[in-house]
């Protein structure tokens, strides 16, 4: 007897499509923004200091201040419908949002404010009456001055920290769009937006749902995030500069990407347009290390080679590859190594986070966007930032027309996280 996966991808399954695209990066407000400076070669990437207590880095923000994780997801849901010409509510409709940190710069920020509750407690009580009040009235000033960078809706409270917790943003995304349906919040650190997309197609392929919002957020310009990342010695001084020879790490940045998922034949019927079909996917774990990435990159092959099975495609159908392309000595290396090995020298490669920045968890998701538009326009995206390529590969240095039929996107995260999904016409 074949195992149940052989069973389920030999199977004639239900063909997913993407009806809506809502996406908002450090390079624009929407998708079309984004698109359009994308093309152009323009990057999104500048010098910011978010946080006074850190030294300013390259960037890849939206806006001056850091991102709040539930607007940007409210945000790109409600431009992912408008996109596919629906309105709320929507029972039926399934919802797959994920993120590799959720709220996390909320938790840091709760628990910056207990420490300095309980610091000043403990002081206040050492002090006499008159020096506790001239000691309150400093501290407020450093206060004010260290968390100038705040917004109302960031000053959380420890009540509310339920509100708070990984999946709950994904929960918001339902609730605002009243669905009723399969709700689920993937985290598979840099692969989780792939990851989203697969559960989502596997949703409407299995006949549990006919419609699907999915895609993931990243919000991950936080003091820890910086910091956790400037100790590994993974973080850029100047800029992203994906397969180049002069690359020196990855730039964070934040955004989202959310997509409207049915079956073709819910599209046919609503005679919405379509972006183009979800055909298959690979995911695989590398079990090797916490953060480096499997020196003969066996799994992430493995995962390339699953998802052209599962797509009935060969390595020489594929015309574009949108590759994670973080800009780290390692995963480009790594990345090369896998396309090298599986694809003949005519296939287009490009990175868009030389662009964008690297959204984490949310990148996979803007990739499938990215890619999805390639798709629409027949444009092949440049990798921003390259100059002196180091791989012998097809590196799109300039946007350029191309016929594109079908497209792989990659995403490689820590733990060994690989995920790959193909996109057709």
């Amino acid at each position: 007897m074949f195992p149940k996966s052989h069973i389920f991808y030999t199977t004639k399954l239900v063909a997913v499509v993407v009806t809506g695209i809502g996406l908002v990066s450090a390079l624009g407000k929407n998708l079309e923004e984004s698109w359009q400076k994308l093309i152009a070669g323009e990057s999104g990437i500048t010098y910011h200091q978010p946080f006074p207590e850190l030294e300013p880095l390259p960037l890849g923000m939206i806006e001056e201040q850091p991102a709040q994780m539930k607007v940007l997801t409210q945000l790109v849901v409600r431009y992912a419908l408008k996109d596919a010409g629906l309105c709320p509510p929507l029972p039926d409709c399934g919802v797959v949002i994920g993120s590799s940190r959720s709220y996390q710069g909320l938790w840091e920020q709760m628990a910056q404010q207990m420490y300095w509750e309980v610091g000043d407690i403990s002081i206040q009580n050492g002090l006499r009456p008159a020096q506790r009040s001239k000691w309150t009235a400093s501290r407020t000033a450093i206060k004010i001055q260290n968390f100038e960078y705040l917004t109302p809706y960031l000053r959380h409270s420890i009540e509310d920290w339920l509100e708070t917790l990984p999946h709950m943003n994904t929960i918001a995304a339902a609730r605002q769009i009243g669905a009723c349906g399969v709700v689920l919040a993937p985290m598979a650190a840099c692969a989780t937006g792939i990851w989203a997309i697969a559960q989502a197609a596997n949703l409407i392929q299995t006949g549990q749902c006919q419609r699907v919002i999915a895609g993931a957020v990243e919000a991950p310009i936080t003091p820890l995030t910086i910091t956790g990342f400037g100790q590994m010695g993974a973080l850029a001084k100047t800029g992203a500069y994906p397969f180049d020879v002069r690359r020196e790490g990855l730039v964070l940045g934040e955004g989202g990407a959310v997509f409207v998922l049915e079956s073709a034949q819910l599209a046919q019927q609503r005679r919405s347009k379509v972006y183009g079909q979800i055909l298959g996917f690979g995911l695989t774990a590398d079990a090797y290390h916490a953060n480096v990435p499997e020196p003969e990159a066996k799994s992430a092959i493995a995962a390339v080679k699953q998802c052209l099975e599962r797509s009935h495609l060969s390595a020489n159908d594929i015309d574009y590859i949108h590759a994670h392309g973080t800009a780290t000595q390692l995963n480009d290396c790594i990345e090369s190594l896998v396309i090298q090995r599986l694809f003949s020298q005519n296939v287009a490669v490009s990175s868009t986070k030389g662009a964008t920045g690297h959204t984490l968890g949310a990148s996979g998701a803007l990739g499938l966007a990215f890619s999805l538009m390639a798709l629409k326009h027949q444009i092949l995206p440049p990798c921003v930032g390259l100059n002196h390529p180091e791989f012998d590969l097809d590196l799109v240095k300039k946007s350029r027309q191309s016929k594109i039929q079908r497209v792989l996107c990659f995403s490689f995260g820590f733990g060994g996280q690989n995920a790959v999904i193909a996109l057709g016409h």
